[in-house]
């Protein structure tokens, strides 16, 4: 079985950072965002992992061709950005087997693939979709659920939150039948706007409520979001946590650094003071520098006695206190 990841945007909200890198390639403590979804394919189950890339396409191919993740991987091209219901069929030609899974490559999730995948075949769905409850469903998809059928009635794209059918959200993991796939428009279009709904009236478009994670890690605060679950979840290979905090390198750990991440061969001065923050490879923090919910950018400098808060700094740049 083949699974397609969404990797083809351009990652606004998370700028500077994505100026130079993909979205799916950022680091996430010691792996990157969309190696974080990956791993959680069945591997009993898939074969091929397809990326759907556009944005930044040679540094993934590039990527792909170094690391081994277990999988057969096919990079496939958007020479335009075509929304996630085109960059699904322009995939098509490359789709093995009846049905495929489709997950967005930014998604921190623990949704069970397999047996998600089990209830899309026992329930006869042509999509099913992953749910999850948020309290404002106005930023995503909103499904109208018949918890006892697993069937999704009714599907709506970004409401206000008085039309809301509920707060079950799109948590961004599909199984979709290729027949499906098949009349999809290669043009740019959403599936979620364009496809979803006149499925769910059909009456064949499953749900699947699942708990524990979800986080869509585009923006700095969701990013954080996922870092900290990161953390507490033990999801890296390499490094270690001291306190709260986790270090690729341990032998850094300091005292006042707290919930935040730091990576290989940062310098870090005396007397800082770091809080729900992201510190990139080669990074170095200036002595009594105070951090809060900051993401700071690979090689990049903060001078002494500099006091961010909620900032981000691009890679290989130098805060400029003013």
């Amino acid at each position: 079985m083949d699974a397609v990841i969404l990797a083809g945007g351009f990652g606004t909200r998370l700028r500077p950072w994505t100026d130079t890198v993909p979205k799916p390639l950022i680091p996430l403590l010691d792996m990157t965002l969309i190696e974080h979804t990956i791993r959680i394919l069945p591997r009993n189950t898939v074969q091929r992992v397809i990326i759907a890339s556009g944005y930044g396409v040679n540094q993934m191919r590039a990527y792909f061709d170094d690391f081994d993740t277990g999988f057969e991987v096919l990079v496939v091209e958007e020479d335009q950005p075509l929304g996630t219901g085109g960059a699904i069929a322009n995939c098509r030609e490359h789709i093995r087997g009846s049905r495929v899974i489709v997950m967005n490559g930014d998604l921190i999730t623990t949704v069970d693939v397999q047996d998600m995948l089990s209830h899309h075949v026992k329930s006869d769905s042509l999509v099913s979709i992953s749910l999850w409850p948020v309290e404002d469903p106005t930023r995503f998809g909103v499904a109208d659920f018949d918890q006892k059928k697993g069937l999704i009635r009714r599907f709506q794209e970004k409401p206000s939150l008085e039309e809301a059918y509920s707060n079950l959200i799109n948590a961004g993991c599909y199984i979709i039948e290729t027949s499906v796939i098949q009349g999809l428009s290669t043009e740019f279009h959403s599936m979620e706007r364009d496809v979803f709904p006149g499925i769910a009236e059909s009456g064949r478009m499953g749900g699947y409520r699942y708990s524990g994670r979800f986080i869509d890690a585009g923006t700095p605060k969701s990013y954080l979001d996922a870092m900290v679950a990161a953390i507490e979840d033990n999801s890296f290979n390499i490094g270690g946590i001291v306190g709260t905090s986790w270090y690729a390198d341990p032998k850094m750990s300091k005292k006042g650094i707290e919930n935040s991440a730091v990576g290989m061969e940062c310098k870090l001065g005396d007397g800082i003071r770091v809080n729900r923050s992201a510190i990139l490879e080669g990074a170095r923090i200036g002595e009594n520098v105070h951090l809060d919910n900051c993401l700071i950018g690979r090689g990049s400098i903060v001078p002494a006695n500099s006091r961010l808060v909620d900032m981000v700094i691009g890679f290989n740049q130098q805060y400029q206190r003013k």
